[in-house]
């Protein structure tokens, strides 16, 4: 937002829950006075019971900062979803067809044995997956295991080797990564944020229409969905919350370390400050 107002430029959500129409508190959607300060686009274009990829992310990121540019606007990717970001920049492989044999026979083993056993397994063949991927995330746990079966390689050098660069565009990646300490501090606040504005109530609504809808297993929902279930607290709910949170932050450090030529910035004014000399040409 600072970079947005002190140039003209629009935003491009790079989150892979903003997408969803109706998660708002659980994915700290921009507000309404943010959104009408500054055009964001990729926010609210599919309900939660219909399927988004990231490829689908890559297609409709491209034309929007086409759009953007189009308008003589600077567009500015913000989010932390590396796979939506790299189906961006380099587009994303379109992988072997689907294997619908070997899907049941994963998911069976999941079933009787637990998640678990199958993250062990994809741990073996490709361990920077499951580095990055939850345990519970059966749904990418199987493809990366059925890419390794269909290829021999793992899902990320293919990812890697993308299906083409974004053309016509010059790109920077700036990391934010301000230290554990500073970071849990503010999942700690961010977590209280969005439980006093109405997490649980937001969850409760998503269940009655969405039910069993994936989204809702992303972390926030899932543990607000236990809270609207009744096992567990708002307090234990708060605990899992920031836990798994900067789990996810660990592993987005690892994809970033890994996936994308960055510069990193523990503090957020430095950053600013090289954006904008960066897009002053400097």
């Amino acid at each position: 937002m600072r970079i947005a107002r002190a140039r003209p430029a629009e935003i491009v959500s790079c989150d892979s829950l903003q997408v969803y129409r109706g998660l708002d508190v659980g994915s700290a959607k921009p507000g309404v006075q943010d959104r009408a300060a500054v055009p964001h686009h990729l926010i609210d274009v599919v309900d939660p019971d219909q399927d988004f990829s990231a490829a689908d992310y890559g297609r409709m990121g491209r034309l929007a900062i086409a759009d953007v540019h189009a308008r003589g606007r600077v567009p500015i990717v913000a989010g932390g979803t590396g796979l939506y970001l790299r189906a961006l920049l380099h587009g994303l492989f379109e992988g072997p067809a689907r294997d619908e044999p070997l899907r049941r026979r994963l998911s069976g083993m999941a079933e009787r044995h637990g998640d678990a056993r199958l993250h062990r397994i994809l741990a073996r063949v490709d361990p920077e997956s499951a580095a990055r991927l939850e345990v519970r995330d059966r749904v990418r746990v199987v493809r990366a295991l059925e890419v390794y079966r269909a290829t021999g390689r793992p899902i990320g050098e293919h990812h890697r080797s993308g299906s083409g660069p974004l053309p016509g565009f010059e790109s920077r990646v700036l990391v934010l990564d301000p230290g554990r300490e500073r970071l849990r501090t503010a999942v700690e606040r961010r977590t209280d944020a969005m439980l006093a504005g109405g997490l649980v109530e937001e969850t409760r609504r998503l269940l009655e229409r969405y039910p069993g809808a994936r989204p809702l297993d992303a972390i926030g929902y899932r543990q607000a969905a236990a809270v609207v279930r009744g096992t567990r607290t708002v307090d234990q709910a708060r605990r899992d919350i920031v836990v798994e949170t900067m789990r996810y932050a660990k592993r987005q450090r690892t994809w970033f370390r890994h996936q994308e030529t960055a510069t990193w910035f523990a503090d957020a004014d430095q950053a600013f400050e090289a954006a904008q000399r960066w897009l002053d040409g400097a």
